[in-house]
C-alpha cells in the first residue's frame, strides 16, 4: 500500500489515459469532475497565498496533469452526451440548466463570453508574461551572479549561502523556462475546450434529429443543456487554473503573498482611498444615482482612508523627533566634558598622535550607514567580513576606525591604511547603484558613476526604477553594500601591510595550543619572529591563505638548513601549500592558465641578476614589451571568462616574474607547476613567445 501511495501520480496518470478508452457510469463521472473542480480551487488558493514562484515549483508538470485530467474528463462526457441522447451526469445538468435557465439563446451567449474571456484576456496574458519573465530572468542571471559573489568577497554571506542562491537563480530560470512552454499547454486547453463543445452539439443533433427522429425544438433543448454544462464544467477549472497560471509568473517583484501584497500597498496610499472617497461620495448625491449605495461605499473609503492616513502621520511624527533627541543627548554628554578638559590629561595628548592600522572616513550623509541607534548595519558588516576573511586566509584583520570628517563631501568616504589615504569613494544614501549588464535590455534613468570596487560602469537610479532595473538586466546594489564592497576589496589588497610583529607572535602563541611542541622547537632559535613576519607577508602579497601554520613553520625549520633566504624559503613553503592554493584558484578541478614557451622561461632565466639587495630579473626592453603585450591579450580572455588571470611557469622564476609584473598588472596570479596538485585538469588560453 505505502509503494502504491508513493507512486500515486504515476497511477493517476495512467489511470487518466485509460479515461480515454474505457467508458464510466454518470455517477462516477459526476465524482470526477466535482474532484477536478475542487483541485482547481486549490491549486488557485496556493498561488494567491505563496511569497515566491519557487515555493510551488511543481506547477508546471501539475499543469500538463490537470489539462490531461480534463481532456479525459471532455472524453467520458462527449461519449455519454452522444451516446445516452445527452445524460451525462446530474452535474452537467445542473451546470447546462442554470445557465440556460429556459432560454438557449442567452445560455450560448454566456458560455461564449466565458470561453472567449479565458481565451482571448487570462490564457493569453499569461503567455506573455511568461515568455517575458523566461527570458528577463535567463538575461539577468549573470548580474545575479555578479551580486554573489560580491556579497561573498564581502564577508555579507558565506559560502554555504551563496551556493544557496545559486543554486537558487538556476532553479528560477528552469522554472521560468518550464512555465513559458506550460502556457502553450493552458492556450491549447482553451481551444480545445471550443472544439469538443461544437462537436457535442452539432454531433448531437445530427444523433438526434437521423437517429433518435426527435423534434428539432427537443433535441435543440436536450443537447443545448448538456453541452453547455459539459462546457462549463470543464471551462470553470480550466479558467482558475489559467489564472493560477497568470498569478504565478507575475510573483518575481512580490515580497509576500498576494493577499499581503494587495493589503500593505493599498494601505500605504491613504491619499488615494480619500480621494476616491470624495468622488464617490459626488456620485451619491446626483440625481437618479443609486444613492444609498454608493454613500455606503464612500463612508466604507472615507474611514479607512482616514484610520491609515492619522497612523502614518504619527509614525512620521516619532520619526522627525528621533534625532533631535538624539542631539540633544550628544550636547549634553559634551557639556559633561569639555575639549580643553580632556586634553589636560597628558595620556590623552599621547592619543593625538597614534596611527590606527585601518581607518574610515566619511561626509556628514553616511552617518546613519554607521550609527547603530539609528538603524546603521555597517559595523556588524564588517565584523561578518573579518569573521569571514580570518576563516578563508587565516589572518585577523584588526579593528576599523570609523570617523565622520568634516573636510570631507557629504556623500564621500576615504579608506587609510596607517594614516594614509589609499582609496575614495562616493555613493548616494538615498539612491541604489545599478551596474550595467554587458547587453541590457532597456536603458534606465540614473546618475552615470563607476562602481569603485571593480570599475564596472554603473548609475545611480532612484528606488522606484529598482524592480525595472533588475528587469533589465541590471545588478542593483545598496548603498551600505557598495561602501562595505569596496573597503573589504581594499582591505584585501593591503593585508599583508597590516601583519606586523606584534600580529606574528600572536599568530604563534595560537599555534601552542595545537602544535606546542613545534613552537617551542623554532621559537626564538631556529627561527626569529622577524622572519617569520616576512614569510607570511610574503604569502598574504600573493592572496595565499596562512592557516596551515604549522606547515608553514615546520617547511621553514626544514628549509633553513639548506638557505636564509627568506624568498627561496617562501617557495619551498609554497610547494607544501599546493593543495591550498590549487583549491584557491581552481574551479571545477579545471585551472584555466597562460603559459611560458621554453625558449621565453631560458631568456627570462638568463637575465636574473644578483646584487646586495637580491635576485631581481634584468629583461631588455624588447623582450619586456614582447612579454607585457602578449600577456595583455591573453588576460582580455580570462576577464571575458569572469576568471582571475594566471601565469603558470617554473619555480625557478615564479617570484621574480611575479614581482616584476605586478607593476603592469597587479591582479595576475604567478603560479609555478610545483604549486599544483596533480589531478588538475590545466587548460592553456595562451603561451608566450619572443618569436
Amino acid at each position: 500500500m505505502k509503494r502504491l501511495f508513493d507512486n500515486i501520480i504515476s497511477v493517476f496518470v495512467v489511470v487518466i489515459v485509460l479515461f480515454l478508452l474505457v467508458p464510466l457510469p454518470p455517477f462516477l463521472l459526476d465524482v470526477l469532475f466535482i474532484f477536478n473542480i475542487s483541485l482547481s480551487i486549490i491549486i488557485l488558493l496556493i498561488t494567491t497565498n505563496i511569497h515566491e514562484a519557487l515555493e510551488f515549483s511543481i506547477f508546471p508538470s501539475l499543469l500538463l496533469v490537470t489539462t490531461l485530467f480534463r481532456l479525459g474528463l471532455n472524453v467520458l462526457s462527449t461519449r455519454l452526451i452522444l451516446s445516452e441522447g445527452g445524460s451525462a451526469g446530474q452535474v452537467i445538468k445542473v451546470f447546462g440548466e442554470f445557465v440556460i435557465q429556459g432560454n438557449v439563446v442567452i445560455g450560448v451567449i454566456i458560455f461564449l463570453i466565458i470561453v472567449l474571456m479565458q481565451f482571448i484576456v487570462i490564457t493569453k496574458g499569461a503567455e506573455r508574461v511568461s515568455e517575458v519573465a523566461a527570458r528577463f530572468t535567463l538575461d539577468a542571471m549573470p548580474g545575479k551572479q555578479m551580486a554573489i559573489d560580491a556579497d561573498l568577497s564581502s564577508g555579507i554571506i558565506n559560502e554555504q549561502e551563496a551556493k544557496v542562491r545559486r543554486s537558487k537563480i538556476q532553479r528560477e530560470a528552469d522554472f521560468y523556462g518550464a512555465m513559458d512552454g506550460a502556457t502553450k499547454i493552458v492556450k491549447g486547453d482553451a481551444i480545445m475546450s471550443i472544439i469538443i463543445t461544437s462537436i457535442n452539439f452539432i454531433a448531437g443533433c445530427i444523433i438526434g434529429i437521423v437517429q433518435s427522429g426527435m423534434a428539432f425544438n427537443e433535441v435543440l433543448n436536450v443537447y443545448a443543456i448538456a453541452t453547455i454544462g459539459d462546457g462549463l464544467v470543464s471551462q470553470l477549472p480550466s479558467l482558475m487554473i489559467s489564472t493560477a497560471t497568470g498569478m504565478i509568473v507575475t510573483r518575481s517583484v512580490s515580497e509576500g503573498s498576494l493577499n499581503e501584497d494587495v493589503i500593505k500597498q493599498f494601505l500605504a496610499q491613504p491619499r488615494a482611498l480619500l480621494i476616491t472617497a470624495v468622488i464617490v461620495g459626488l456620485f451619491g448625491v446626483m440625481p437618479g444615482m443609486p444613492h444609498v449605495q454608493l454613500l455606503l461605499i464612500a463612508g466604507a473609503l472615507g474611514a479607512v482612508g482616514w484610520r491609515v492616513s492619522r497612523q502614518m502621520e504619527a509614525l512620521e511624527r516619532e520619526k522627525e523627533a528621533a534625532p533631535a533627541i538624539q542631539e540633544a543627548a550628544k550636547r549634553e554628554a559634551e557639556a559633561q566634558q569639555s575639549e580643553m578638559d580632556y586634553y589636560k590629561d597628558i595620556n590623552n595628548v599621547y592619543s593625538l598622535i597614534n596611527v590606527e592600522p585601518i581607518e574610515m572616513e566619511f561626509g556628514y550623509s553616511l552617518i546613519p550607514l554607521v550609527d547603530e541607534s539609528s538603524g546603521g548595519k555597517l559595523i556588524s558588516r564588517i565584523v561578518i567580513f573579518r569573521r569571514q576573511y580570518a576563516q578563508e586566509m587565516g589572518f585577523v584583520i584588526p579593528s576599523i576606525r570609523l570617523r565622520d570628517a568634516a573636510m570631507l563631501g557629504t556623500n564621500q568616504y576615504v579608506i587609510k591604511l596607517k594614516g594614509e589615504e589609499i582609496a575614495r569613494g562616493e555613493i548616494l544614501i538615498d539612491y541604489f547603484l545599478a551596474l550595467e549588464p554587458p547587453n541590457p535590455a532597456g536603458e534606465i534613468e540614473g546618475i552615470e558613476t563607476i562602481e569603485p570596487s571593480y570599475g564596472i560602469p554603473s548609475k545611480w537610479i532612484l528606488p522606484e526604477n529598482k524592480e525595472m532595473a533588475e528587469i533589465y538586466g541590471y545588478t542593483v546594489i545598496d548603498p551600505l553594500s557598495v561602501m562595505l564592497t569596496h573597503l573589504s576589496e581594499t582591505v584585501k589588497k593591503h593585508t599583508y601591510e597590516l601583519l606586523n610583529r606584534a600580529e606574528t607572535i600572536q599568530l604563534v602563541e595560537n599555534m601552542k595550543r595545537v602544535a606546542p611542541q613545534l613552537v617551542e622547537e623554532a621559537f626564538p632559535n631556529v627561527i626569529s619572529y622577524a622572519m617569520l613576519e616576512k614569510i607570511l607577508c610574503n604569502l598574504l602579497k600573493e592572496n595565499i591563505p596562512i592557516k596551515d601554520m604549522v606547515t608553514i613553520v615546520e617547511t621553514t625549520v626544514d628549509a633553513l638548513s639548506i638557505t636564509r633566504d627568506t624568498d627561496l624559503i617562501t617557495e619551498s613553503v609554497r610547494a607544501q601549500l599546493k593543495r591550498t592554493i590549487t583549491h584557491r584558484f581552481c574551479e571545477d578541478g579545471r585551472l584555466s592558465v597562460i603559459t611560458l614557451d621554453a625558449e621565453v622561461e631560458k631568456k627570462i632565466i638568463a637575465s636574473l641578476t644578483k646584487n646586495d639587495q637580491g635576485v631581481y630579473l634584468a629583461l631588455g626592453s624588447d623582450l619586456m614589451q614582447k612579454l607585457l603585450t602578449q600577456l595583455g591579450e591573453y588576460i582580455k580572455k580570462f576577464a571575458d571568462l569572469s576568471q582571475q588571470p594566471v601565469l603558470l611557469t617554473s619555480h625557478i622564476i615564479r617570484i621574480y616574474l611575479s614581482r616584476l609584473l605586478e607593476q603592469f598588472y597587479p591582479d595576475i596570479i604567478v603560479l609555478s607547476f610545483n604549486e599544483i596538485i596533480t589531478n588538475v585538469q590545466i587548460q592553456s588560453l595562451g603561451n608566450i613567445t619572443f618569436s
